[in-house]
């Protein structure tokens, strides 16, 4: 195996500059001669850096390896929900290029036969797990990935995107375009119980910009226990309110879709009357009337990475890894593009809102 000393020996340099140059390390004072010259003697010498003998170590031994698939939602919950369906449809296509084995298991009553996980060379966690169902996994897991969910320390590999930095950008962005009366609906996360309704971390994102912005309004963030008419229930009551707000942001896009139904059926325009952006973008967030503008969160890459992860981890990688994957503000026709941002504002001033 070629070493860094080797290509720093052929090249005329030392071996931390070669480690450096190899690293894409953007401090480095070097000239572009001599950055040239060492990649192309790394390429001629076939050098790899440890992370990609990594990933090649991970192709060889995918074969024939069979990974648990953890679920928390049960199959008719997941197909209700596009945005985890394409995490599942991630984890499935990655293991099928590797031709790795894929074993479902949907962590919802009763906990399955430990044995499932046991017997797996290791373990996929889809959704957010607490208490003794988190304990559980641990246990009984060879290896185990959480996908779409980083559970609190610094002892799981774990994929997920961040919506508290999201939400951030997004409210940066609607309050740019004029926007003051921010409404937002979402869920109670079913961990903190009744005492602690707006931990989910959407809305503690929104409530916190909000109140440093001094616009919050506690009658403009309204939650409850996620069902399929949460969104309906929870935009309408908001809506219904003598002075309402001018946009909605919704926790998901399956909770716009409620949205949509509950301003169509009050008799409102979007985005005339009420504006809406969401989280997720589904497939059918671009079909809507009109299209929904969401955060795109990369579902499928999420899948796609977790099963990666595992496999670093049965290549010999022993420290635990996060990966934070970015986000995109997907602008549809539901809420009016930054540069229409002077001309609504105009708008309302001439219409003294």
């Amino acid at each position: 195996m070629v070493t860094i000393k080797e290509i720093a020996s052929a090249v005329g340099v030392s071996s931390a500059t070669v480690s450096r140059v190899l690293n894409y390390d953007p401090t480095l004072s070097i000239s572009t001669k001599k950055r040239q010259a060492i990649i192309e003697t790394a390429e001629a010498l076939n050098y790899a850096t440890p992370r990609n003998r990594i990933r090649a170590a991970a192709q060889g031994i995918g074969a024939g390896l069979k990974i648990a698939l953890v679920h928390f939602l049960d199959p008719a919950q997941e197909l209700a929900d596009p945005y985890y369906v394409g995490v599942r449809l991630g984890i499935e296509s990655r293991c099928q290029a590797l031709k790795s084995e894929v074993v479902k298991v949907f962590l919802t009553g009763n906990a399955p036969e430990a044995a499932i996980l046991e017997g797996a060379s290791g373990v996929v966690a889809v959704g957010h797990y607490y208490g003794d169902e988190l304990n559980w996994l641990r246990r009984h897991s060879r290896h185990l990935v959480f996908a779409d969910y980083a559970p609190a320390g610094d002892v799981d590999d774990a994929v997920l995107s961040d919506v508290s930095l999201a939400m951030t950008r997004l409210l940066e962005a609607v309050h740019g375009m004029g926007y003051r009366r921010i409404g937002f609906i979402g869920w109670i996360d079913a961990f903190y119980g009744p005492d602690n309704i707006h931990s989910e971390r959407r809305c503690r994102t929104y409530i916190d910009w909000m109140t440093k912005a001094g616009l919050y309004d506690p009658e403009f963030c309204m939650v409850e226990r996620m069902t399929p008419d949460s969104g309906y229930t929870l935009a309408k009551a908001m809506l219904s309110r003598p002075n309402p707000p001018q946009i909605l942001i919704t926790c998901n896009d399956n909770m716009a879709l409620g949205a949509y139904r509950a301003i169509h059926e009050m008799g409102l325009e979007i985005p005339d009357d009420v504006a809406v952006v969401s989280f997720n973008d589904i497939p059918v967030a671009q079909f809507l009337g009109p299209p929904l503008s969401t955060v795109k969160i990369p579902a499928e890459l999420i899948g796609e990475t977790a099963v990666d992860l595992l496999l670093e981890r049965l290549s010999g990688r022993e420290i635990a890894k996060k990966v934070v994957l970015g986000t995109e503000i997907i602008w549809r026709g539901s809420t009016p593009r930054a540069a229409d941002a002077a001309e609504i504002v105009e708008a309302r001033r001439a219409a003294g809102s």
